[in-house]
């Protein structure tokens, strides 16, 4: 089972882009952020023509995520459990059913974050876009958690807005102070991982420089100033299932491309 995590930053502008990846990679499940569609808006047709199951949890002009499959999918859930009042549509997760095993998947668009606002006492202020993306990784821990009690193998892909490692980033010292590796992101996310989930990218192949993200700005593509924040992190479980793991790079250098590229996990479900 080939599965597949995408940022592309709004399905109007990814329109003839995103089919095109599709028809090439042949995932059997993509998981999509940053879709910036309401549910009613998103092109399905589009790609149910091409044998996907769409679910979608939406948001007008901001955010949203999707599952494209073209294996069944059982028990669909929409947002991340923990915040009845939180409205970004960031979070979505299905049971997929492989050949021989069921398998949760959960597609994640984790906030930026950005700007980082502090108190006087170095404190992420209240109401602030870092305290909402450090509360937002405190219900990703608890939902992980539960994720974990049950016997079911899980994965959680998507963009985590977290540079994990320097090694993770060209030019590290740019990114300082940035709400994607400052300490209490990165602590979060090291707790997050350290509750036995495996970060596939690496496990296959731990060499530096395998970025997912460039900017658009001051030609950070041609100089290859990437960073890498899209992950699949998997149960030990799941990672067990893990065959082979790519990022399909080239995407990036297309005619109207998203400034994330895919990324992809090929499992013996």
């Amino acid at each position: 089972m080939k599965i597949a995590s995408f940022n592309i930053n709004g399905i109007k502008a990814r329109i003839n882009a995103l089919p095109e990846w599709l028809d090439e990679a042949q995932p059997d499940v993509a998981l999509l952020q940053e879709i910036k569609s309401v549910d009613e808006a998103f092109p399905r047709e589009i790609f149910e023509d091409r044998g996907y199951i769409v679910e979608t949890h939406g948001q007008k002009s901001f955010n949203g995520v999707a599952i494209l499959s073209k294996l069944p999918l059982e028990d669909v859930r929409r947002g991340l459990p923990g915040d009845d009042s939180d409205e970004q549509a960031r979070w979505i997760e299905a049971t997929v059913v492989g050949e021989t095993e069921a398998l949760r998947i959960c597609g994640l668009y984790l906030p930026n974050g950005n700007p980082v606002e502090l108190d006087d006492a170095g404190k992420p202020v209240e109401g602030g876009k870092y305290a909402y993306k450090l509360a937002w990784m405190d219900r990703l821990q608890a939902r992980a958690e539960e994720l974990m009690s049950d016997e079911m193998p899980f994965l959680m892909a998507g963009d985590y807005n977290i540079i994990a490692q320097p090694e993770d980033a060209a030019r590290p010292e740019i990114w300082e102070g940035d709400a994607a590796c400052r300490p209490e992101s990165l602590a979060a996310y090291r707790t997050l991982v350290n509750l036995g989930l495996t970060d596939a990218t690496l496990a296959r192949d731990p060499r530096p420089g395998q970025y997912t993200f460039w900017d658009y700005q001051a030609g950070a593509w041609n100089k290859n100033n990437g960073i890498r924040i899209d992950h699949f992190l998997l149960s030990p479980a799941c990672a067990d299932m893990l065959v082979d793991t790519g990022i399909d790079k080239d995407i990036r250098a297309r005619e109207k491309p998203s400034d994330h590229v895919p990324i992809w996990v090929e499992l013996k479900v």
